[in-house]
């Protein structure tokens, strides 16, 4: 990335080790609290869906542009979207990520990748009349649990990954996003 501010952070009950990198420095003053709301958001749902994990996540605060480059090499779709996950190997929803055999007793487990789009966020916030720190934390829990094996192809995926959503949110105070 060029110009990123990258930092780690560990926290929560999941023990997790974020990497945050602010892509686009617009992010800095577009939403100034963008990276503690990001981090709370990561740490809560890692905590709901994956207590106790030792995990390790790269979280990028990004522009269009680079979403959209992103979606149209590993997607196929040239246009940007609000979050992308890239998770580092496939899991299923509801089972804790282990460890590889070998690996030390305190070694994390890298999850994976969350890019978040900020005009796509802004935009969205604006049109559904929410707060963006809401729909920043929304757009992490849900690329969270999408590393963790969470998806919505289909109605009965999408209501266990949505309830799940709304748990999460619900505990660190932004209300149900999908009313």
């Amino acid at each position: 990335m060029d110009d990123d501010q990258s930092c780690s952070t560990t926290g929560g009950g999941a023990s997790v080790a974020i990497d945050l990198a602010i892509d686009d420095p617009a992010w800095l003053t577009a939403l100034p609290g963008a990276t503690s709301t990001a981090r709370a958001a990561l740490t809560a749902a890692l905590d709901a869906a994956c207590p106790g994990c030792p995990a390790e996540v790269t979280l990028v605060l990004a522009d269009d542009g680079r979403v959209r480059d992103l979606n149209r090499a590993w997607r196929g779709i040239d246009r940007a979207t609000n979050v992308l996950s890239f998770p580092s190997v496939a899991r299923r929803a509801g089972e804790a990520p282990q460890r590889d055999p070998g690996d030390p007793p305190d070694a994390t487990v890298g999850l994976g990748d969350i890019i978040v789009a900020r005009e796509t966020l802004m935009r969205e916030a604006c049109e559904a009349g929410r707060p963006a720190d809401h729909h920043l934390s929304h757009l992490v829990v849900h690329g969270t649990l999408h590393l963790l094996g969470y998806d919505h192809d289909d109605d009965g995926d999408a209501e266990v990954m949505e309830a799940l959503e709304c748990d999460v949110l619900a505990g660190i105070g932004v209300p149900d996003p999908y009313r």
